[in-house]
This record gives C-alpha cells, structure tokens and sequence, in this order.
C-alpha cells in the first residue's frame, strides 16, 4: 500500500510542479507561485521519504505504518492546503499549512525513534 500511496503522491507532486511553473505564473501572483512551488518541493520531498519506507517495510516485520501515516498527513495538510489557498479564495485554510508541518515534523521523530528500536 506505501509503495503505491508514494508513487501516486510523487506523480501529483511533478505534475503540481508543472502546472505551478507553466499554468499559473500569469494567474496568481508571484508570491503565490512560489508558495505553490514550496508546496510541490515538500510534497515530492515526503513522498521520496514515504517511497524508501515502504522500500524498508518489504523487510520482515518491518512496521511503517506512524511514520508513513504522519508523512501522508503531512503532505495533505501542508501541500493540500497551499494549494487550495492559491486556487480558492478559502482563507480559512491557512491555519492549516502550519498543523500539516507539524505532522510533518512527527514524522521526522517518529522515523528517529524507529530508527533507535532497530
């Protein structure tokens, strides 16, 4: 499930990417599209991070599942948000960004401590 939940999540990233480069520079504002750029950057960042994990969880009892669930949070909370926040006038998103980079940063810890149980 991790391998793919990474490859869709790496594929939308590239593509977020492309479209932030090619179809929004003359729509939104430059600050905009570099808000757009950091959350396609943190998205194919984490799902290159959700890829090795699932990579590692092939092993034998090899459990993934806080990690890749904090990252996946993260990617939705963070980058979903940012999006929105370019594409819609939805302001209220904004509290949003800062919550999805802490579910990032628990990911970041919750890979330490799986990395210490080793």
């Amino acid at each position: 499930m991790w391998l793919s939940i990474a490859a869709v999540s790496g594929a939308l990233a590239i593509a977020a990417g492309a479209f932030g480069a090619h179809g929004l520079r003359d729509r939104v504002t430059p600050d905009q599209v570099a808000a757009w750029s950091t959350a396609a950057q943190y998205q194919l960042i984490h799902s290159a991070v959700l890829l090795g994990l699932a990579l590692y969880a092939m092993g034998p009892e090899r459990s993934i599942r806080l990690p890749g669930a904090l990252f996946l949070i993260g990617i939705v909370l963070f980058s979903g948000s940012i999006y929105l926040l370019v594409l819609t006038p939805w302001r209220w998103l904004g509290p949003v960004t800062p919550i999805g980079g802490l579910f990032f940063i628990a990911g970041w810890l919750s890979l330490f401590t799986l990395a210490r149980n080793q």
